[in-house]
């Protein structure tokens, strides 16, 4: 580990009234945290002594840098996005003004990861109403990130811990629009995104997916929705024919939770977000990471919310900050080490012989 190269993380300051701040700083207050990576806060230093005062926790050494190309390694960075501006903190109260910093953060934070300045991205709560503006007009972080990245990026929402992964169809979308949403194409299409995440991310070379129902039962044979056997079965049967995806299904979600048959694969496509997300909380709140695949750069952030009734009272409990904060070291280490082995793929050679090719093994050795 100590001849690895120290990481660069930025966290994002999330909703000022929340509890983003309180958790990151409980995880980077840690000396041997920096042992790990550099981390690299975007928001106010006036906020977070705010939040550090809140919660009674005694003061430690932060770098106050002016930019990314100033931060310094061994120590917690804080890079001042705001300008000097006054910061109204009212914890546990949604406010523009609240949401407003977390844009900004997030605006400055995704501007340094494009140009390189920093190697992963994690990214504390917000209030997805407070932060709308005339720059933020999206749903969530994840549909900003997919805007950020380009048209070519496809973002894919991942929910994950130590022993689940899951993914969505469709992610911040009202129920009433759900069932014109889901497609075979669509499905197929996040299979592929899916499966190729699990890949170069995850360090998966042959993973095991398995999809979920949109109906109850996996629609009874079509007694409670026709579904399955006109969308989901079809999109299924062409990912594994066609694209070569190890996928199963689909199986009715409660049961599938409940008996736990997930342990029996290595990730979960879900048709959509309460459907992945209830159980998958449920299961791992503690520990659980959300990931951002498709993206050309590495972003995660902790599976809760902004948390406004408990902010300021130091019991937010940090180990989903710091698990999204080692996913994202581990993500990044996963795509150097994928991309550098299928660099220079070995070309097949081939002698021709008729109808049949044979394959010339040149990894063993020959007097000729």
């Amino acid at each position: 580990m100590a001849n690895e190269k120290k990481i660069r993380v930025g966290i994002t300051q999330g909703d000022t009234n929340g509890i983003g701040l309180e958790v990151a700083l409980k995880v980077i207050a840690v000396p041997e945290f920096m042992e790990i990576c550099t981390p690299i806060i975007y928001g106010s230093g006036k906020v977070l002594t705010y939040h550090r005062k809140a919660i009674n926790m005694p003061s430690f050494q932060i770098n106050h840098a002016d930019d990314a190309d100033h931060v310094k390694a061994g120590v917690p960075n804080i890079i001042e996005v705001l300008g000097g501006e006054e910061i109204k903190v009212e914890l546990g109260t949604a406010s523009k003004i609240a949401g407003q910093a977390a844009y900004q953060a997030l605006e400055a934070a995704v501007a340094d990861l494009k140009q390189g300045r920093i190697d992963v991205l994690v990214t504390a709560p917000i209030n997805k109403d407070n932060i709308q503006s005339d720059e933020f007009n999206f749903p969530g972080q994840t549909e900003y990130l997919e805007a950020s990245a380009g048209e070519q990026s496809k973002a894919l929402m991942i929910l994950c811990s130590e022993n689940l992964r899951v993914a969505l169809v469709t992610t911040h979308l009202p129920l009433a629009k759900l069932p014109q949403a889901i497609t075979t194409e669509g499905i197929r299409e996040r299979l592929r995104e899916f499966n190729a995440s699990l890949q170069r991310d995850f360090g998966l070379e042959r993973p095991r997916i398995a999809v979920l129902s949109l109906n109850p039962h996996a629609g009874e044979n079509g007694l409670l929705g026709s579904e399955e056997k006109d969308i989901i079965r079809p999109a299924i049967d062409q990912a594994y024919d066609e694209d070569r995806i190890i996928c199963f299904g689909p199986y009715a979600a409660d049961g599938f939770f409940g008996n736990r048959q997930y342990r029996n694969f290595d990730g979960v496509l879900a048709m959509y977000h309460d459907q992945g997300l209830a159980p998958f909380k449920a299961l791992a709140m503690d520990t659980g990471v959300n990931f951002t695949a498709g993206l050309p750069f590495v972003r995660t952030s902790p599976d809760h919310g902004t948390g406004y009734d408990i902010a300021g009272k130091g019991v937010a409990r940090e180990e989903s900050m710091r698990q999204a904060i080692y996913t994202a070291i581990d993500i990044w280490r996963n795509r150097q080490k994928h991309d550098e082995a299928n660099a220079n793929p070995l070309r097949k050679q081939y002698h021709d012989k008729g109808k049949d090719n044979v394959v010339l093994d040149l990894t063993k050795e020959t007097d000729e």
